[in-house]
């Protein structure tokens, strides 16, 4: 194992943050994997103390086949913002910004760079778009603050992985995964090894995530530069492992195995892994998901568990107003699952209380909320 710190530019004075990088194994192949970007979401943080462990067991034993990355404190800036006791690891204080979100886009960074360079080999193409990344990245002008450093930093490590996995989760959730279409089928492994409950897919769900800044620049290139072969050469999910206050050690460690089985399944580890599950869940374009929101204000009570399935028209939560005796009970508008609940019991406007992935689109647009 090696450590790597990387200074944060832009701290206040008196003060430095770091980011820690853990490097595992050697070879061609590489997973980056990272946890708590958004960061009081700590199930993610739970996992990446196990897979710590178990990665080194595995290095000393032989077993790694490539370079795995692991960052176990994706974001050390929402890690100190406690304000009178509750943290606020969602977004910046300073800007208001969202951790994950407007990550640069890779593909306009190096497209125009790659004009007359590519060529008819496939691997050749996909290491020069790497160097190109990396160069761009680092001809960036000086980054203006402390959270523009840091993305900087996280999408340096990333974009020369073969494998991605940004770990998060929901407020009260099952399992589930975003990732584009095109990789549905190479994460399906994962998806049933983690028993998950729903797979949300989509080209651009708005916002440039983390996880899209890592995958959809493949995509975009190779459509850019059609006469070559570009292959879609980084799988990256964000991997939502339950709720905010699943950080059990049983959990948690069941979870690290189940990743430690996926990266078997990708050719980065040794050994004998327990076979994926047969059963997995289905996926559904992200634009299938109903966002429910209550009509007024008012206490929330919810009439269904998060992974369980619901036809259109079940009730999803009722809420009640004291005051002037509203009573309204919200359905579901489509049939799916119920992937995950608001944590607070008290409707307010404008912000989803439940969320349902269903197989029809019914929206368009911006997908992600902030």
């Amino acid at each position: 194992m090696h450590r790597i710190n990387h200074s944060l530019p832009w701290g206040c004075l008196g003060t430095e943050r770091s980011l820690s990088v853990f490097s595992f194994g050697s070879g061609a192949r590489k997973a980056y994997i990272q946890a708590s970007l958004h960061a009081d979401e700590l199930p993610g943080m739970r996992v990446a103390v196990e897979l710590k462990r178990r990665l080194q067991e595995l290095e000393q034993a032989g077993q790694l086949l490539g370079v795995i990355e692991l960052v176990p404190v994706a974001n050390p800036i929402g890690l100190g913002q406690l304000v009178q006791g509750a943290h606020q690891g969602r977004f910046e204080l300073g800007s208001g910004q969202n951790f994950n979100r407007h990550f640069v886009a890779l593909e306009e960074l190096v497209g125009e760079q790659l004009t007359d360079r590519l060529g008819p080999d496939a691997k050749a193409n996909v290491q020069l778009i790497r160097q190109s990344m990396l160069a761009a990245l680092d001809g960036l002008p000086p980054a203006g603050s402390e959270l523009q450093g840091l993305q900087r930093l996280l999408l340096r490590h990333a974009c020369t992985a073969d494998v991605v996995l940004d770990l998060h989760c929901d407020f009260d959730a099952a399992v589930h995964l975003y990732a584009i279409p095109q990789h549905w089928p190479a994460w399906q492994p994962l998806a049933a090894r983690m028993q998950a409950g729903a797979v949300l897919l989509a080209e651009d769900a708005g916002g440039s995530s983390f996880d899209e800044a890592c995958a959809a620049p493949w995509l975009r290139l190779a459509r850019q530069y059609a006469d070559y072969p570009i292959p879609l050469a980084c799988m990256a999910t964000a991997l939502e492992l339950g709720g905010m206050a699943d950080t059990g050690a049983e959990r948690a460690e069941a979870q690290a195995e189940a990743i430690l089985g996926f990266l078997a399944d990708q050719g980065l580890l040794a050994g004998d892994w327990p076979a994926v599950p047969a059963e997995c869940c289905r996926a559904t374009p992200f634009s299938g998901t109903q966002y429910a929101l209550a009509p007024h204000a008012g206490v929330v009570s919810f009439c269904c568990a998060t992974g369980q399935q619901v036809a259109a028209g079940d009730p999803l939560f009722e809420v009640h107003d004291p005051l002037d005796d509203r009573h309204s009970v919200v359905l579901a508008e489509t049939a799916g699952v119920v992937y995950a609940r608001e944590r607070l019991r008290f409707a307010q406007p404008g912000l989803w209380l439940a969320k349902v992935a269903g197989a029809t689109p019914i929206r368009q647009g911006r997908l992600l909320s902030d």
